[in-house]
């Protein structure tokens, strides 16, 4: 079944060159060799593994095709599963996957019965110099690939999991009219990167030769003493007139104090 991707989402930010702060001429980043401190070109880099420290087993791209799996030029369906069974957490990217003229009637074939069952197939596809396990789902009379993490590849964090604490019936009631109030359908169009939107009129606002405008920041929320007291007050807080912000405030409950680090 001959078919071709499609990238199904991409970022979308402002980005930023960076300039020589007293000219605001942009800067070029060089290759250079930390041997001999020689400006190097790309046709003079080759691939190396390092092994060992400071010592490399040089690759080249050819010996790379050689050992491409059969997964690099034909996709492998391995198996179908119920789709409730994949958790989110193993999906990478989305691609759209379109057939070729040879592929159209397998793909609508193949597109039907997804449609008509709770599987989705799991494949094998080697693109980018790696070996992907993809799902495969319909969508809007198409199939839909996302390439997958690997088991191995999914972190485990050894503090996550549901805390030890008491959690009152009331309290219980009171979070699931929270939801209830909060509840809608889900519409993507709704949602905007609010900070993309500010970025975009600072540099108008630079720009026009404008005052940068400071954003409202949110109130500091206090340490929560009285749970129940805290979830009712995010309740009325979605009980505003119409035409206000559907948005509950949660405080967090005080924890002790711990650093920070980048992932």
């Amino acid at each position: 079944m001959p078919v071709r991707l499609f990238s199904g989402a991409r970022s979308s930010v402002i980005s930023f060159n960076q300039l020589h702060r007293t000219d605001h001429h942009r800067v070029k980043q060089q290759l250079i060799c930390s041997l001999d401190n020689q400006v190097l070109e790309r046709s003079d880099i080759v691939k190396g593994y390092e092994y060992r420290k400071d010592e490399y087993v040089i690759i080249d791209p050819e010996e790379i095709k050689k050992i491409e799996p059969r997964t690099a030029k034909t996709m492998e369906i391995l198996e179908f599963v119920k789709a409730s069974e994949v958790d989110p957490v193993y999906f990478e990217s989305s691609y759209y996957m379109v057939p070729d003229e040879a592929g159209r009637r397998p793909y609508a074939l193949l597109t039907k019965a997804l449609e008509e069952s709770e599987y989705v197939a799991i494949a094998k596809l080697t693109m980018h110099n790696r070996e992907y396990t993809v799902f495969l789902r319909p969508h809007k009379g198409g199939m839909m690939l996302h390439t997958m993490y690997y088991a191995e590849e999914v972190r485990e964090v050894e503090s996550f999991g549901a805390p030890e604490v008491e959690i009152k019936e009331a309290e219980i009631k009171v979070a699931h009219q929270l939801i209830e109030a909060l509840a809608g359908d889900w519409d993507p169009e709704k949602y905007h990167d609010t900070f993309q939107e500010n970025l975009k009129k600072l540099i108008e606002a630079k720009l026009e030769g404008g005052e940068v405008q400071a954003v409202e920041q949110p109130r500091k929320l206090a340490p929560v003493v009285d749970l129940m007291a805290a979830l009712k007050e995010s309740l009325a807080q979605t009980k505003k007139p119409a035409g206000s912000e559907k948005v509950a405030e949660m405080p967090a409950e005080r924890q002790p104090k711990t650093r920070r680090g980048r992932a």
